[in-house]
């Protein structure tokens, strides 16, 4: 599966924007990286999650 890149344009608080320049810069990253980088981890946990309430279901436990 080829996958391509799109744009998504976001309007945020500047309070928030500043927030995520500091996280960004402490790791020596864009906030473009930085955001990319958060949503990636974060929809990471939730299909692992997911695959861990599925195996739970399926072998029975609670």
């Amino acid at each position: 599966m080829s996958m391509g890149t799109s744009v998504l344009s976001l309007r945020i608080d500047g309070e928030l924007l500043e927030r995520l320049r500091d996280h960004a810069a402490k790791r020596g990253m864009s906030v473009q990286d930085y955001v990319i980088r958060t949503l990636i981890r974060d929809d990471f946990d939730e299909r692992f999650k997911s695959a861990v309430e599925e195996t739970e279901r399926f072998y029975g436990v609670t």
